[in-house]
Formats: structure tokens, sequence, C-alpha cells
């Protein structure tokens, strides 16, 4: 009799793990599948505009290089990598790109597209036109694992086996330096540092802003005494980065 009790107590202990196991793995699937649902329902509604020609071959905050060849946008909030849909509401045109910058920063404007995308879009002539936002694939925050139907390739990444010392400290810089550009995000800040103090052979400062309750990272190259000094650094900085400028750092 004891030892029927103990066979049922086991055989209900296992059904009992089974029954776990199979409630997990339902609400797993219950939630991704309402994230699939709420990524597929997305939309989003304004103005689109697309690089400029200077941009070509410029980082973009995911670490990939900007090419006009690549069905590519910036976006300010979607994962780097996710693919979406993007509809012209003008002449009902579409395209599929992938998010792998940050942006556009300018009012009422909802992405920033690649020259190709434009063009397959026919808005190039306009430089702006209303379009609809869909989500297509969610992306996986890296801008590396996703490519659109048509083809475009992943891009310059950064590696994930990169490893860097850091040597940080607090400073009050005086004199003047070259201003190469203003980050929303760390995303590739520290190689793009380790590039500029590699290739320029000067000190780089990074300047952290807060406007509007929200932190910009400001990449500066050298630390001159004079203004002359660092327009010769200026001079060397523009072929790669056309529209640096001198700072003044007392000033900033």
């Amino acid at each position: 009799m004891l030892k029927h009790l103990l066979q049922i107590n086991k055989t209900c202990n296992l059904n009992l793990s089974r029954i776990q196991k199979i409630a997990i793995f339902i609400s797993f699937l219950a939630t991704f599948a309402t994230a699939i649902t709420l990524a597929q329902s997305y939309t989003q509604e304004g103005i689109a505009s697309f690089y400029a020609d200077k941009f070509e071959g410029r980082l973009t905050a995911s670490g990939e290089k900007y090419k006009h060849s690549r069905l590519t946008a910036a976006h300010k909030t979607l994962p780097f990598g996710t693919i979406i849909k993007v509809t012209n509401l003008e002449n009902q045109k579409t395209v599929e790109v992938k998010i792998n910058d940050r942006g556009p920063y300018v009012a009422n404007r909802i992405i920033d597209l690649s020259k190709s995308a434009a063009e397959q879009l026919g808005f190039i002539n306009k430089g702006l036109v209303e379009v609809r936002i869909a989500i297509l694939n969610p992306g996986d925050g890296k801008g590396n694992r996703y490519n659109t139907s048509q083809g475009v390739p992943a891009g310059d990444i950064v590696s994930e086996k990169e490893y860097y010392d850091f040597n940080i400290q607090r400073i009050n810089p005086k004199g003047f330096g070259v201003q190469i550009g203003s980050y929303r995000e760390m995303v590739n800040l520290v190689r793009l540092a380790e590039n500029l103090k590699n290739s320029y052979r000067k000190k780089v400062t990074v300047k952290v802003s807060i406007i509007d309750t929200e932190k910009f990272y400001k990449i500066i190259v050298g630390r001159e005494k004079s203004w002359q000094k660092a327009e010769q650094i200026k001079k060397k900085l523009t072929k790669r980065y056309p529209d640096c400028f001198i700072i003044s750092y007392e000033n900033m």
C-alpha cells in the first residue's frame, strides 16, 4: 500500500513538472507573439529627408559606414538592425530599409533615408516628402544581423572582440581644438576617439553637454595654445570631416 502511494506521488510530481514546463513554454510563446504583433502594428507618419552627398563613407551611430548605394536609414528610437517599410504617401511607392543610424535631429522629420532609398521612393528632386513607416523585422540593437529583401550588405561593424584600455579623468582644458562632431549616443565613440588619436597623433577630448535634458558628446581633436596651430589641424581633418570647426575651450 505504501509503495503504491509513493508511486502515485512520484507520478503526480512528474506530471506537475511537465505541466509547469508546458505553462512556461506557452507563456513564452504568448510573450513572443505579443512582441511580434506590437512590432508589426507599429506605424509612424511624418516627413522624410535623405542624406547629403557629404556623408558618403562616414561612420553611422551603429558603427557601419554610410553608403549611398545601401538601403539604410536613420531613426531617433528604433533599434539598429530594424527592417522597416517606408511608403511615399504622395505616389504610394515603397522601399525596405535597415536602421543603422540616429536622426534626423530636425523638427518635424521622422526619418533620414539613404540616397538610393530616396530614389526608389521618387523624391530626390523634392528633398522632403510625407511618408509612413512600418516595422517588418525588429532589430537586435546591433545593426549587423538583419538585411532587407533587396540584399543590403551588413556593412562595416564594430567587432564584438575589441578591447580598449581606459584612462579617463576630468580635465579643464585651455586653448583651442577642432570639433568634428556631436553625438547623442556612446555607440562607437570610443572607437572613433582611438582612430583619431592614431591617425592625427593629437589628444582627443570628449565634452559632455546637456540640452533639453538630453546628453550630447562632442569630440574635439587637439589642445593647442594658438588659433593658428588649431587651424593646421583643421586643414588635415577637413578631408574626412568637412563640417569640423575650431573651438575655444574657455568659451564652450
